[in-house]
C-alpha cells in the first residue's frame, strides 16, 4: 500500500499564454497554447511521485481521451492510478490564462470530479490501509472531502488539506480531522470570512492562530515569493523561499503540498519539510505548465 494517498480532482488544463491577463469583455492576442494534465489532486499526486514519493491517486475521470491521457501521465511518473475510475461524460477541465509576468486566472469545470461521491469511498477504503499521509483539496464535493478525512483518521493517516478553491468557512467537522492545513494568503483570509488579499507575516501569524482555534492542528500559510509561515503548537516559523524568475505560478501550491508530503513521509520535521517544499515550489514556477513545470528529485537536489 502507498505511504501517501491523494484523493481529489483530475482536470485537463487548457492553457493560453498572453502578454497580460485580459480585462472583462476584452479580446487580446496570445502567444502560446498548451493542453496539459492538471487538477489540484492530480497535480499533487504527480509532484509527489516525481519527487520520489510512494503515492496512489483516488478520483474520477470521464470516458474520454482526456481521462486516458491524465491517467497515463500519472502512471508514467510512478503514481498508482488503479483507483482512478472512468465515468460517463466529460473529464474535468480547467481553462487557464497565463500572463508573461507569471500571473494566472483559472476557470474550472468539475464534470467527472463531481461524480466522486462520499459513498464511493467505501470501495476505495482499502487504499487507505497503511497510508501515512492523505492529501485532500476542495475540487471534489465537500461531503466527499469530509468522508475522506474521516476515513484517513480512522486508518491512522495524517490529513493534509489544501483548502482550494476556498469556499469561505469550512464545516467544523472537517476542521476536526485536519492535521496540516495549507492555505495561501487569500484562502486563509477567506476561511475566516475575510476578503481576498495578501498578508504580512504578522497578519499571517494571527490568522494561523485563528485557524488553529477552529481545529486545525498545524497551519502552513503559503506566502508566494516570501515562502511560507508554519504555525505548529505555540511556535510560528517563517521559511523564506529562494529568489527565482517566475514564468508560470500555476500549481506552485500543489508542488508545495506534494513535496511537503514526501518530506514528511521520509521522517522530516514540519520545519524541514517546509524548507524542502518551498524550494520545490520555487523551482516549479521557473517553467511553464502545471505538471510539466514540476521538478524531479534530482533537479530539486541540484537546485
Amino acid at each position: 500500500m502507498a505511504k501517501i494517498v491523494v484523493i481529489g480532482s483530475l482536470n485537463m488544463d487548457l492553457v493560453a499564454v498572453a502578454p497580460r491577463l485580459p480585462l472583462a469583455g476584452e479580446t487580446i492576442l496570445g502567444t502560446q497554447f498548451l493542453s496539459v494534465p492538471g487538477g489540484k489532486g492530480a497535480n499533487q499526486a504527480f509532484a509527489t511521485a516525481k519527487l520520489g514519493g510512494d503515492v496512489a491517486m483516488l478520483g474520477r475521470v470521464g470516458a474520454d481521451d482526456y481521462g486516458i491521457r491524465m491517467c497515463a501521465n500519472l502512471a508514467a511518473v510512478g503514481c498508482d492510478v488503479a483507483r482512478v475510475r472512468p465515468v460517463d461524460g466529460s473529464s474535468g477541465i480547467a481553462v487557464i490564462f497565463v500572463a508573461d509576468s507569471g500571473e494566472n486566472s483559472i476557470v474550472v469545470i468539475s464534470a467527472a470530479n463531481d461524480r466522486y461521491r462520499a459513498p464511493d469511498l467505501a470501495d476505495d477504503d482499502v487504499s487507505l490501509a497503511g497510508a501515512q499521509y492523505v492529501l485532500l483539496q476542495l475540487e471534489t464535493p465537500l461531503q466527499t472531502v469530509i468522508a475522506a478525512a474521516r476515513a484517513a483518521n480512522r486508518h491512522g493517516a495524517r490529513v493534509i488539506l489544501d483548502p482550494a478553491p476556498a469556499p469561505g468557512a469550512l464545516p467544523a467537522e472537517l476542521f476536526r480531522h485536519i492535521d496540516i492545513l495549507t492555505p495561501n494568503e487569500t484562502e486563509a483570509r477567506q476561511l475566516l470570512g475575510g476578503a481576498p488579499g495578501g498578508l504580512s507575516v504578522d497578519e499571517a501569524t494571527a490568522v494561523s492562530r485563528q485557524l488553529q482555534g477552529l481545529g486545525a492542528k498545524s497551519v502552513i500559510i503559503k506566502l508566494g515569493a516570501q515562502g511560507c509561515l508554519l504555525t505548529e503548537g505555540d511556535s510560528a516559523t517563517l521559511i523564506p523561499a529562494p529568489r527565482v524568475d517566475a514564468v508560470d505560478t500555476t500549481a506552485a501550491g500543489d508542488t508545495f503540498n506534494g513535496a511537503l508530503a514526501v518530506a514528511c513521509s521520509e521522517g522530516a520535521s514540519l520545519v524541514e519539510a517546509c524548507r524542502f517544499a518551498v524550494r520545490a515550489a520555487a523551482l516549479s514556477v521557473t517553467r511553464l505548465g502545471a505538471q510539466t513545470g514540476m521538478p524531479s528529485r534530482a533537479e530539486l537536489n541540484a537546485f
